[in-house]
């Protein structure tokens, strides 16, 4: 950016470009305490709304979180690597390991599992599933943190008459989870889709991820088909984009 263009920008921003720059440089490092308001106002000769919006730019990249009471820092937290092809591979559930522990890498893994009851198809997912108009559907809500820190809300759609009776339909399914018992279903998920797209968080999700202002969200609908073509699933995944690296491996 030329000098002249940097002149043009906002106060503001040419102080979070600084702040930026000093932490990518390693002076302020992981866990450590930004310069506060205060600070920013004396050394910058600013005032205190711009010293605050500098600081809100760093927050909603991700790079920085404000901890109430005590200041902003330099966020400590480890992207999460989304290896979208491996973590769905039958050698991983097909042996009763979770799908999400590919992600975590050995961290602190926990899933909350909000909800999981029967209720009416919306209509885009009887369309996806194929079902007749008023089928019902399993549907299991989860939220998923690692070291601590929401990063995934997912909800599984499944056809009710498929799995009524089953593991599925309990809080625990089983080693391997969703996909294992299908199989045992006859209904071996062979072919995923995944569509990505992106869009600023709801209420709900901002709560629910704890995600700062301006963060946006990335979507991720995955379908899963078995050896005939049917789809058995469909998964709605919102993911906290600070989080996240998302990383598809394949030949060409």
């Amino acid at each position: 950016m030329s000098s002249r263009n940097a002149g043009r920008q906002p106060k503001y921003q040419r102080i979070a470009a600084e702040l930026r720059a000093a932490i990518e440089a390693g002076e302020y490092g992981p866990g450590e305490r930004l310069p506060g308001e205060n600070d920013l106002m004396a050394t910058y000769e600013v005032a205190r709304m711009t010293a605050r919006q500098a600081l809100g730019v760093l927050q909603a990249e991700g790079v920085v979180e404000a901890r109430k009471g005590a200041g902003v820092f330099v966020r400590d937290f480890r992207p999460i690597r989304r290896r979208g092809i491996e973590r769905l591979a039958h050698a991983g559930w097909g042996e009763g390991r979770s799908v999400w522990a590919t992600d975590a890498e050995g961290r602190e893994l926990a899933v909350d599992l909000v909800e999981v009851h029967e209720g009416d198809a919306p209509p885009v997912i009887a369309g996806v599933l194929d079902l007749a108009d008023g089928s019902r559907v399993c549907i299991r809500r989860r939220r998923y943190t690692l070291d601590g820190k929401p990063v995934l809300l997912a909800t599984s759609y499944l056809a009710a008459d498929l799995v009524s009776g089953t593991p599925i339909t309990r809080p625990d399914t089983g080693p391997g989870g969703i996909y294992a018992r299908l199989a045992e279903l006859g209904r071996k998920p062979v072919r995923f889709r995944e569509e990505i797209r992106s869009r600023m968080p709801n209420a709900d999700e901002v709560e629910r991820l704890e995600l700062p202002s301006g963060v946006p969200v990335v979507l991720v609908a995955r379908t899963a088909f078995d050896a005939e073509g049917a789809a058995v699933e469909v998964n709605d995944m919102v993911l906290d984009s600070s989080a996240y690296v998302l990383e598809y491996g394949f030949e060409a």
